[in-house]
């Protein structure tokens, strides 16, 4: 098994700047999705010590909050997992890239399956991250109470009757 000449090597490079590439986006969308998670796990903790506290119709909104919140988290999760998955398949594609030149093999077959499966594994990331925003946008609502009040209704409720 002679060396492969630099040409080679470079051609190599070249074929795997592309992999490369979409590697570092994807980290881009590993942080933003590790973010989210972040708030979403704090708001989670907030609720849990409110619902303690709580009694009443504010009660039952704080468990269906923290229903929300969690059904959020695993939502996250999954993505983040499929995000990672994306990303390791791209790392095995590089790999074989350099592979196939060093031992003279032919992998295309199997760069081109991992490569494809690593689009699925990301869109569909992708696509359960565009779930977990419609999740969060229809958890975010505010209440009447707070939307319609006035500052005199407050003033009228402290004054003695």
């Amino acid at each position: 098994m002679g060396s492969p000449a630099v040409s080679q090597v470079a051609q190599t490079i070249q074929l795997s700047v592309a992999p490369v590439f979409l590697l570092a986006g994807t980290g881009a969308f590993l942080n933003v999705c590790a973010g989210r998670l972040a708030r979403v796990v704090d708001r989670a903790r907030a609720v849990e010590e409110l619902v303690l506290k709580s009694r009443g119709p504010e009660h039952d909104r704080l468990i269906e909050e923290i229903h929300v919140l969690d059904k959020r988290i695993s939502v996250i999760n999954v993505a983040i997992f499929l995000t990672v998955l994306s990303a390791v398949l791209i790392c095995m594609v590089v790999v074989l890239l350099f592979l196939s030149e060093l031992v003279n093999a032919h992998f295309g077959t199997l760069i081109a399956l991992l490569f494809i499966a690593s689009m699925i594994s990301i869109g569909v990331g992708f696509a359960i991250f565009i779930y977990e925003t419609r999740l969060g946008s229809r958890a975010v609502h505010i209440r009447n109470e707070i939307l319609y009040h006035e500052a005199g209704d407050e003033e009228q409720n402290r004054r003695p009757h």
